[in-house]
């Protein structure tokens, strides 16, 4: 007896193996069963030379003109797995440095803004 015979199919599926019925192909194949044992996923081509930092790096960044800070830790992110890869890769650089100087420069233009701010309110300006 086939421990197809005694789980359900779908117990049988996770033990590993299971009878599975093939239905009749015509007059010179017929249907009949067959066992399946010990399937595994197939495994990813290994090796196959692609930056796996390259895709953040770009998103890196594109953020980086958007959202500085995203793009500081995006592109960092790409920087690390492209390195541990043993890939250079440029464009998360690019990304990290353009980064860092809008984020310097969205943090001086906030300071800068507030001490208008308080320079226009001690010299009376009013916006009303």
């Amino acid at each position: 007896m086939l421990d197809g015979d005694r789980y359900p199919w779908w117990r049988a599926a996770l033990l590993g193996y299971v009878r599975v019925p093939t239905p009749d192909l015509g007059p010179h194949i017929t249907g009949g069963t067959h066992i399946m044992t010990n399937y595994s996923a197939p495994q990813p081509a290994a090796g196959t030379g692609e930056d796996p930092g390259k895709t953040l790096g770009i998103v890196g960044l594109v953020l980086a003109f958007v959202f500085s800070l995203a793009g500081i830790i995006v592109s960092a992110i790409a920087l690390k797995k492209s390195k541990e890869a043993g890939f250079q890769n440029t464009i998360a650089k690019v990304g990290l440095i353009l980064s860092i100087i809008f984020f310097i420069l969205g943090v001086i233009g906030i300071i800068a803004s507030i001490a208008l701010g308080f320079a226009a309110v001690e010299a009376g300006v009013s916006t009303y």
